[in-house]
């Protein structure tokens, strides 16, 4: 049986108290009322209402000392003001004390139900965002690191204690190790978690535009530069910015990268002024960045300015005893997503997970988990497991001499997509899942290689 929305009326005028109340219940509200704003507190002790109508001049307790009361008690509901002699500075200012909306007396019987219908609106999108709110910090927090072994409860222990401050932060580990997962679980588990993360590939984004990404532009300052924008700095005023591959960026990125951190302040290109910041920093990088200072290549300066608290994530060779957890975790994962019914993995195929170099670290796990059993037949996976064919087919060897890119690379393609022609017993679909491209390429390449 559908709830009905509870209406708290408030108004020292019993006429007024039942017209609403007969209004309300005929647009099927549950409503109370109270001829005062004490009464109503002592009604709130027992009572919860989705929303209140409060009028401002009453005996004993009028509409602005109720509205102090309420926001001092944290009262969830709703809060409509209605007055006949309101100004425009006293609507503002029950505003201000946490009313949602000011109608003024007398108002028609659809004014009312319009109103409350904005507010039913207003609380929907609330608990929508109070719910994501939830499910973000639950997807991002650092109880999604699984596993037991020592390198990684080192990242937890380490994790969990620098969540706190500001200081910048450098994730090292190779590609696939799960560092953009360790920079989120840092930034919700701090207290900047109700603000913006933001993360951004220092190698995926052209050197030419990546000034103007991390620290905006003024219109005009550039061709195409067609209003002002924003950076990624500013955007994350407030909050956290991941600048992962920090080792991409360039030099001259990495002096101005330098005054941003020291300064807490940007410019935007084309601007002269500067914009002060609060974001915190985090960087990672699958690079041995003192070799790279060494070399040159980076900013000691910058290194040092990064390196402030410094975390290591260990390759999944190194962590092999965490394979049985990560292996369980993405079944759970991927038969939530793909709809599956796939109860575990036999000995025999965990034995195999468990010799592998893993080059690609866990996102290759993840990868090969996911493939084998988008392919299973059975419940169980069980080997042989499908092979993660962009790391392990083998290239047939082009003729001696010839070191076309373009020729080797539809020898390889050919390879490629016969095997997985061949691992899939022939279907085109899950072969596409393998391949990781559209039906009708597939179907276009098929033809082009004559593997019909």
């Amino acid at each position: 049986m559908k709830r009905l929305k509870q209406i708290l009326i408030i108004d020292d005028e019993e006429n007024m108290r039942h017209v609403l109340q007969t209004i309300l219940e005929n647009e099927g509200y549950a409503a109370a009322t109270a001829a005062n704003g004490r009464v109503a507190l002592e009604l709130l002790d027992s009572r919860t209402f989705d929303t209140i109508l409060c009028d401002l001049r009453m005996p004993e307790m009028d509409g602005m000392t109720f509205l102090k009361h309420a926001r001092d008690r944290k009262i969830d509901a709703t809060i409509i003001v209605m007055s006949a002699f309101g100004t425009m500075d006293q609507a503002l200012e029950t505003i201000q004390l946490g009313a949602y909306d000011y109608i003024a007396k007398p108002f028609k019987p659809t004014e009312i139900i319009l109103t409350l219908k904005k507010s039913e609106e207003r609380q929907r999108l609330r608990r929508e965002n109070l719910q994501l709110k939830k499910e973000v910090r639950r997807t991002n927090s650092h109880k999604n690191l699984i596993g037991k072994s020592q390198p990684i409860t080192d990242v937890i222990t380490m994790l969990e204690k620098v969540a706190a401050f500001k200081s910048s932060v450098l994730i090292t580990g190779e590609s696939g190790t799960g560092k953009e997962l360790v920079a989120r679980a840092i930034h919700y588990a701090g207290p900047r978690s109700e603000n913006t993360f933001l993360a951004i590939n220092c190698g995926a984004i052209p050197e030419n535009l990546l000034e103007s990404e991390l620290f905006g532009h003024r219109k005009g300052s550039f061709t195409g530069a067609i209003q002002d924008h924003r950076g990624y700095f500013e955007e994350a005023d407030g909050g956290t910015l991941l600048l992962d591959e920090i080792g991409e960026l360039p030099q001259n990125l990495q002096v101005k990268l330098l005054r941003a951190l020291q300064e807490e302040e940007i410019r935007r290109v084309g601007e002269q002024r500067t914009v002060s910041i609060d974001v915190r920093v985090i960087a990672s990088t699958s690079r041995n960045l003192p070799e790279e200072v060494a070399r040159g290549a980076f900013r000691e300066d910058l290194f040092y300015r990064l390196n402030v608290l410094p975390m290591h994530i260990a390759p999944l060779r190194e962590r092999l005893d965490d394979i049985p957890l990560l292996v369980e975790h993405f079944i759970h994962k991927h038969n939530r997503e793909h709809k599956l019914a796939i109860s575990g993995i036999t000995p025999a195929a965990l034995k195999a997970l468990m010799t592998r170099a893993w080059p690609g670290n866990i996102r290759e796990l993840e990868n090969s988990i996911e493939r084998a059993m988008v392919l299973s037949e059975q419940d169980m996976i069980d080997v042989p497991l499908p092979d993660n064919m962009p790391a392990s087919a083998a290239i047939r060897p082009q003729p001696s001499g010839d070191l076309s890119i373009k020729r080797g690379t539809k020898i390889l393609e050919k390879e490629l997509i016969a095997r997985a022609l061949e691992s899939t017993g022939g279907n085109k679909s899950k072969a596409t899942r393998l391949l990781e491209i559209s039906y009708p390429a597939l179907l276009s390449k098929i033809n082009t290689y004559n593997l019909n």
